[in-house]
């Protein structure tokens, strides 16, 4: 893997060049087929931030992550990431020790996609449950 972030942020790091870890046998920029062709990466926040700014170390990762906060496509991003071990950059919300330290304390998850799309989908079910009584308390009110 190339360790100068200069290389890796092409396309603000969605598409890795080849010396990257990047793909390179004529596949789709996630190096997949299937699900992962959906271009989620231009509905992301940082698709027009500087990728200097989300390549940088120590405090400045704080303002960086910052960027994520209500990005739509938080949860593809570092799925995304955690998936294809991406060791460089801001993806997701996350740094790369903070994820290099979830899958230490996930090593058997096979696909991050899979996990954080099925947590999202639980979490939306829960606040849905959660939401029902309140709305029938405030119509008989």
């Amino acid at each position: 893997m190339c360790h100068a972030p200069h290389a890796c942020r092409t396309v603000l790091g969605l598409r890795l060049p080849r010396e990257c870890g990047g793909p390179d046998r004529g596949e789709d920029s996630f190096g997949v087929n299937g699900e992962d062709q959906e271009n989620w990466g231009e509905r992301g926040v940082c698709r027009t931030a500087d990728p200097d700014e989300l390549f940088v170390d120590g405090a400045a990762q704080n303002r960086a992550k910052a960027l994520c906060t209500g990005c739509p496509v938080r949860t593809e991003c570092l799925a995304h990431a955690l998936d294809h071990r991406i060791e460089h950059g801001i993806w997701g919300g996350m740094t790369e020790r903070e994820r290099r330290a979830l899958l230490r304390r996930r090593p058997t998850v096979t696909s991050w996609r899979r996990l954080l799309e099925t947590a999202r989908a639980e979490y939306g079910r829960q606040s849905m449950t959660y939401q029902e009584p309140s709305e029938g308390a405030s119509q008989a009110g």
